[in-house]
């Protein structure tokens, strides 16, 4: 009987270990909105697809924003440059990096493509503010 209760006693406690080491992945996997600095490694690892961690960084001072719009079909993924409006340089890597820009797009935007037909950059000044905001939409619909 002893033997049997230590068992039980172990497993409980590696469930439970497992349980709170994967409880902060199983919440931002079903989270609606993140919004992180590079510091918040969890997050920037988990959230930040690979061409936003490859981006020149124009400024001292970014952040990054992650959204899951309309349930699963369309995830946005961003990143801001405070103190900051000059896009050349992002312009410059996208076109390194094989991105086309593309003709139409919303007038506050450019609007660039690649390879992946889900993917879309967005590359834009805030209004009113000395910001740059650069997002990456995939639209899996």
């Amino acid at each position: 009987m002893r033997k049997s209760i230590k068992v039980v006693i172990v497993v409980v406690v590696m469930a439970v270990a497992a349980l709170a080491y994967t409880w902060p992945y199983i919440e931002m996997e079903f989270a609606g909105n993140a919004h992180y600095t590079e510091q918040d490694s969890r997050e920037y690892n988990f959230y930040t697809p690979d061409i936003l961690k490859k981006m020149p960084r124009i400024s001292d001072r970014y952040d990054f924003d992650f959204a899951n719009v309309t349930g699963p079909a369309t995830h946005v993924y961003a990143i801001k440059f405070y103190d900051s409006e000059d896009t050349g340089k992002i312009d410059a890597w996208l076109t390194l990096a094989g991105y086309q820009r593309q003709s139409e797009c919303d007038e506050e935007l450019v609007c660039w493509r690649g390879a992946d037909p889900q993917e879309t950059v967005y590359v834009g000044r805030l209004k009113g503010e000395k910001t740059v905001i650069v997002q990456v939409v995939y639209d899996f619909t």
